[in-house]
C-alpha cells in the first residue's frame, strides 16, 4: 500500500445529486437510492421538499429552509456556505448527499465543492439530474430540436458576455436562455442587437415542471409588452428564474399543439380531499395525474371500541375455527384486527384455513402488508354492494362452517350484513373501531376553505361533508363541490353547498375522473370564448386577494 495515498475509508463520501427542475417525479432511481442511505442531506432550498421525502427519518438536514421560506437571488449560488457543511460532514465520516436544482454539471454551483473533495481525497460521485434548460421546455411543449437538426445553444444570461450574445445572435440556432422574469426583455434585446430579427418567436416559462408553471408566447420584440399586458410585470416576484426558448420551434402554433402539461384538465387546481393521507393515497395520485395539487384533511379520527370484549371474543374465534370467512371493509378494519393480533402475540398465520375478503384495492394492499393475500376482492365496483356481487352463497356441502366475521366501524351501514344473511351466511357483526370527528385543521387551511383558496372539494361520504363543515367551516361558493353519490350530494345541499359534479358510480376514482371531465369542459369553454384559462379560485367576486397555488 502506498502510505502517501489518501485513506478513502477514514472519511465519508459525498454524492452530488441533481434533483431536477421541480417535479418530484423527475428524480432518477439512482438519486432515490442515494437519498435513502444518506446520513446528511444538504439541499438547495428550491428542491429540499422534493428530496427530503426519500431520505431516512434520522437524516441530518443542517439547512432546513424550503423554497417557500427562502428568498434567494437568481444571480448568486443558492447557499454560499454549503461547501463548509459538506466538507465538515464528510470529514466526520458521514455519507453526504448534496442535492442541487436541475443537474450538478449544468445548473449547480458545486464544481468548487467537488474540487475540495478531490483535494482532500474524499470519495465523491455525481448523480446527473434533468437540467432545467432541458426539462422546462419539454414540460412547456417546446421541442428544442427536430428532424432538420437545428443547433441548440444554452445561455446563462447572468454570466453571458458580449461575445456569447454575438455568436448566438448571428446564428439561427435555437437559444435556451436561463434568466429571471424581469430580465427577459433585456436578454431579448441583447439577441436583437446581436442580429436576431425582432419577430423571432420565443416562449418564456416560469416555475417549470411544477403545477405553478406558466408559459407566455411572444416574439423578441414584443415580450416586454406581453408580460406587461398579462400583468406579470412589474412584480415583486420578478427575480424568479425562467427559461426562455428562442427560435422557430417555439412558435405559438407549435406550442398550442404540444402543450401537454399546462393543458391537463385540472392543471394547478388545489383540490381538498377530506380523508386521511393513507385513505387518500391512490386518489391523490390520480388527481396529480390530472395536474392537480391534492391536499388531504382528515375529518375523522379512529378510536378503539368502548367495549372491547366483543372484538376479543371474535379474534379468539378466528384461532379456534369459528369462522369460514372474515370480511374487511376498510383499511382501518385491517389495522384494528392487526393491533388486536399483536396484543395477543398472534400474526398472519392465525388466518390459516380462513377465507379472507377485502372490499377494495386499498384494503387488499393493507392485508398484503400484514402478510395476508385476500381470497376475494370485488371484480367490479369496490364497495359493499360490489363485494356481495362476487360473494358465493353458503353451501352446506362445500362450506363446513356457515359463519362470517365482519369487523367494521361503529357507523357502518347494514348493506353487507343484510346481503350476507340473504346468501345464507351467519354474520358476527363486530364493532372493531369507532370513528369520531377529527381535530380542526391548521388555521391556514381553515381560512383557505372558507375564503376560496381551494378550487375543488371531493366529498366521498355524507360524514365527510358533516365533519368538514363542523371542523373547518363551509367551503366558499366559488369552490367546485364534487360528490360521490346522491346521498352525499343531498347532505352537501342540506349544508348550503352547490353540487357541481356527481360521480356516475360510487367510486372515488370515478369521482376524480368526473371532476377531471368538469375541469376539461371548463377549460374548453374558456378557450372557445377567447377567455384566459383560470382556476375557480382565481375568479372570486369581491375578493381582495388571489389564492395561492
Amino acid at each position: 500500500m502506498n502510505p502517501t495515498a489518501p485513506n478513502h475509508f477514514a472519511s465519508g463520501q459525498v454524492t452530488f445529486l441533481g434533483a431536477g427542475p421541480g417535479d418530484p417525479g423527475l428524480l432518477t432511481l439512482r438519486a432515490v437510492e442515494a437519498l435513502a442511505s444518506a446520513d446528511v442531506l444538504i439541499a438547495d432550498p428550491q428542491v429540499l421538499d422534493v428530496v427530503r421525502v426519500h431520505a431516512r427519518a434520522q437524516v441530518d438536514t443542517p439547512l432546513q429552509a424550503s423554497a417557500d421560506e427562502a428568498s434567494i437571488p437568481a444571480d448568486v449560488p443558492a447557499l454560499r456556505d454549503t461547501a463548509n457543511l459538506v466538507m465538515a460532514a464528510a470529514r466526520a465520516g458521514k455519507r453526504v448527499v448534496r442535492a442541487v436544482t436541475g443537474d450538478p454539471g449544468l445548473d449547480g454551483y458545486v464544481a468548487e465543492e467537488m474540487l475540495a473533495c478531490a483535494a482532500e481525497g474524499i470519495v465523491f460521485e455525481v448523480v446527473p439530474g434533468i437540467a432545467a434548460a432541458v426539462g422546462v421546455p419539454a414540460y412547456a411543449g417546446v421541442p428544442l430540436r427536430d428532424a432538420h437538426g437545428t443547433d441548440v445553444r444554452f445561455i446563462d444570461a447572468r454570466t453571458a458576455d458580449e461575445r456569447c450574445w454575438t455568436e448566438v445572435g448571428a446564428s439561427d440556432a435555437t437559444a435556451v436562455v436561463s434568466t429571471s422574469l424581469d430580465s427577459v426583455a433585456a436578454a431579448a434585446g441583447e439577441l436583437v442587437s446581436a442580429g436576431r430579427k425582432p419577430d423571432t418567436p420565443l416562449t418564456v416559462t416560469v416555475a417549470g415542471t411544477t403545477t405553478r408553471q406558466r408559459t407566455w408566447t411572444a416574439t423578441l420584440g414584443s415580450i416586454a409588452q406581453v408580460l406587461k399586458a398579462a400583468k406579470v410585470l412589474p412584480s415583486a416576484d420578478g427575480g424568479q428564474p425562467v427559461i426562455a426558448v428562442v427560435g422557430e420551434r417555439s412558435a405559438a402554433a407549435q406550442r398550442e399543439r404540444l402543450s401537454w402539461f399546462e393543458s391537463k384538465p385540472l392543471f394547478g387546481w388545489r383540490v381538498l380531499v377530506p380523508r386521511t393521507k393513507e385513505q387518500a393515497a391512490s386518489l391523490s395520485d390520480q388527481l396529480v395525474s390530472y395536474g392537480a395539487v391534492s391536499h388531504e384533511v382528515p375529518t375523522i379520527a379512529v378510536e378503539p371500541p368502548r367495549t372491547p370484549q366483543q372484538m376479543e371474543r371474535a379474534v379468539k374465534g378466528l384461532v379456534t375455527g369459528r369462522y369460514e370467512w372474515i370480511a374487511f371493509t376498510s383499511v382501518n378494519a385491517v389495522k384494528a384486527v392487526r393491533e388486536k393480533f399483536e396484543e395477543y402475540g398472534l400474526d398472519a398465520r392465525a388466518f390459516a384455513g380462513i377465507k379472507v375478503a377485502a372490499v377494495g384495492e386499498q384494503t387488499a394492499k393493507a392485508l398484503v402488508a400484514f402478510g395476508v393475500k385476500p381470497d376475494l376482492v370485488p371484480s367490479g365496483e369496490q364497495s359493499a354492494a360490489g363485494l356481495l356481487e362476487d360473494w358465493p352463497p353458503y353451501d352446506p356441502v362445500f362450506d363446513p362452517i356457515d359463519r362470517v366475521f365482519l369487523p367494521r366501524a361503529d357507523i357502518a351501514t347494514e348493506t353487507l350484513v343484510a346481503g350476507l344473511i340473504e346468501l345464507g351466511w351467519e354474520v358476527d357483526d363486530v364493532t372493531a373501531y369507532r370513528t369520531v370527528r377529527a381535530s380542526p385543521p391548521p388555521a391556514e387551511t381553515r381560512e383557505a376553505i372558507k375564503g376560496g383558496g381551494f378550487d375543488a372539494v371531493l366529498f366521498t361520504s355524507s360524514s365527510t361533508v358533516r365533519n368538514l363543515v363542523g371542523i373547518a367551516g363551509k367551503p366558499h361558493n366559488v369552490t367546485v363541490i364534487a360528490c360521490i353519490g346522491p346521498a352525499t350530494a343531498k347532505t352537501a345541499e342540506e349544508h348550503g353547498l352547490r353540487v357541481d359534479v356527481m360521480s356516475p358510480e360510487p367510486s372515488v376514482h370515478k369521482l376524480a375522473e368526473a371532476l377531471a371531465y368538469f375541469g376539461a369542459a371548463r377549460r374548453d369553454a374558456a378557450i372557445e370564448a377567447g377567455d384566459p384559462v383560470t382556476r375557480p379560485s382565481e375568479r372570486r367576486p369581491g375578493s381582495r386577494r388571489r389564492a395561492r397555488s
